[in-house]
């Protein structure tokens, strides 16, 4: 999927001012102007180093949550299980994502930078907002894993992890109220729609495959036990999200 447009230099830049800018914007040395806030706090998907931590509450972490392990690379595999997009060239690769609200260009923005990958982001048709990374070797084995030619299928061992899922909510999770959380899936990815959903399941997720004409492709996932094992998962929400954007813990 190529995102540039005319007069595309790909370089960043700054994302779309349609709520104020959180404190974490303020420039500091060596790093961008106009960037996406940093991740500071566990909330923003960085961790200590050390044995398990426990919430505010006293409950021990999820061994696979996101607050569990530090940010990879592979955790962007997480993106394509939604609708990312990675594409090659020669000995590199890029990915790509579109996205629906400004809050989700500053998060992505930060876990990218977190991870050691720049990226730059552009208004697209329909308010949306395409982010993309530049090409580097770093994305080759991500690419390798998940391309057959120019198609997106998960690899064989693909599964969901804690870190991975809170990238796939960050771009396109949606709240249905009252009890439901909808993942959205790629449009033209029909052939990862099934293993995806098989990873889901496997996380404690099942969920329900909705069509194009039921409002997807997403898969919803349904009732309190499953939200509350989805906001484990994800860990606390970044601080650029809306409070109703982000699953919560009972």
């Amino acid at each position: 999927m190529s995102l540039s447009g005319p007069g595309d230099t790909g370089k960043a830049q700054p994302p779309p001012a349609l709520f104020p800018a959180p404190e974490s914007d303020t420039p500091t040395p060596g790093r961008r102007r106009g960037g996406a806030p940093q991740n500071r706090s566990s909330q923003e998907g960085s961790v200590q180093n050390g044995p398990p931590q426990t919430d505010d509450a006293g409950r021990q972490l999820v061994f696979f949550g996101a607050d569990a392990a530090e940010p990879t690379v592979a955790d962007l595999a997480g993106l394509l299980a939604g609708p990312g997009e990675v594409v090659r060239m020669g000995g590199t690769a890029r990915l790509s994502v579109q996205v629906d609200a400004a809050w989700r260009v500053h998060v992505l923005v930060a876990e990218l930078a977190s991870r050691g990958l720049a990226a730059s982001w552009e208004p697209t048709e329909g308010a949306r907002h395409a982010v993309r990374t530049s090409y580097t070797r770093v994305l080759k084995p991500l690419a390798a894993a998940w391309l057959h030619g120019t198609t997106k299928r998960p690899p064989a061992a693909f599964h969901l992890t804690g870190r991975r899922l809170r990238l796939w909510l960050a771009v396109a999770g949606t709240p249905e109220p009252p009890d439901c959380f909808l993942l959205r899936l790629g449009a033209d990815d029909k052939e990862c729609w099934e293993p995806i959903g098989v990873a889901l399941a496997s996380a404690g997720l099942a969920g329900t495959l909705l069509g194009p004409g039921e409002g997807g492709p997403a898969y919803r996932i349904a009732g309190r036990r499953r939200l509350a094992r989805l906001a484990e998962l994800v860990g606390g929400a970044p601080s650029a999200a809306p409070a109703d954007a982000w699953p919560t813990r009972p």
